[in-house]
């Protein structure tokens, strides 16, 4: 593919454009030539309106790419729908399972998958079950499930399967989104639950250690222990990003200290932020 991709966040927490909305959520739209990808959906049909305002269409997407199973990535799966019905589906299957996180008060709260849309991919012929990587469209890749390797990194919160919250989820179904370029990975995050060392080394992996270009989406380190923000923050000085667009969950304190480290080379992640990467 020797278009240049272009990336577009479309809903994500924050917003700094006038005709533009913000949600909890993220979506980003993936753009090469005539090839067309959405990463996540954001929490409501939001994403239609901030790509109508943006000039995005939906009639050329090829893809729709989930990176968890949480409401704030699959909430506007219905609206999508009825927009881009031809687009194939990619996610884990435990995306589809029942979700909950445990309140400052021990109940569960239902985050996952709104269920009408959960019970309409089921047997969808056009889902692609992702619990390994593959190939979106030509150079476009997702990881699958994520290996956890490091002994600092967990999910990111209380996350269970059930509404006693007596049943760990260990998010499983978590993955990530990566493209090459001359210069490096581009790699997409949702909230990287699987702990963004465990998902950048996976990817640096499967290809070939490449370095990495740009890194962005949520790195959830809102709760991060300052063992994890340390050692987290090492590998990002091994690696050398030459971009960091961090958003969504990545938290106020991780943010801020990413800045601090890397002053040049931190970029927004809000809804309107265009980033522009040449293809091989």
């Amino acid at each position: 593919m020797s278009d240049a991709w272009v990336i577009t966040v479309l809903v994500e927490n924050s917003v700094h454009r006038a005709g533009l909305q913000a949600e909890h959520g993220l979506a980003v739209h993936l753009q090469a030539g005539d090839r067309a990808v959405l990463f996540d959906t954001g929490q409501t049909g939001l994403v239609l309106r901030n790509a109508a305002a943006l000039g995005i269409g939906w009639d050329g997407l090829d893809a729709i790419v989930l990176s968890h199973g949480h409401y704030d990535h699959t909430g506007g799966l219905e609206a999508l729908h009825a927009a881009a019905p031809h687009a194939r589906r990619f996610l884990h299957p435990a995306a589809l399972a029942p979700k909950f996180s445990r309140g400052p008060d021990g109940a569960g709260r239902y985050i996952g998958m709104p269920r009408p849309a959960a019970q309409a991919l089921v047997n969808d012929p056009a889902v692609t079950w992702t619990p390994s990587p593959v190939e979106v469209i030509p150079g476009l890749f997702l990881t699958g499930a994520i290996p956890r390797n490091t002994g600092f990194e967990d999910t990111g919160g209380d996350f269970f399967l059930d509404p006693a919250c007596t049943r760990p989820d260990p998010l499983e179904d978590d993955q990530a989104l990566f493209f090459d370029t001359p210069q490096g990975l581009v790699i997409l995050l949702g909230c990287g639950h699987s702990g963004v060392v465990n998902t950048v080394e996976h990817i640096r992996s499967l290809t070939g250690r490449r370095p990495i270009h740009t890194l962005l989406g949520g790195l959830h380190l809102l709760r991060a222990s300052a063992e994890r923000m340390r050692r987290t923050l090492a590998a990002f000085h091994d690696w050398q990003p030459r971009q960091i667009a961090a958003g969504h969950c990545t938290g106020l304190p991780a943010l801020a200290r990413l800045g601090s480290e890397f002053p040049t080379r931190c970029l927004p992640c809000a809804v309107g932020t265009r980033l522009t990467v040449p293809a091989p």
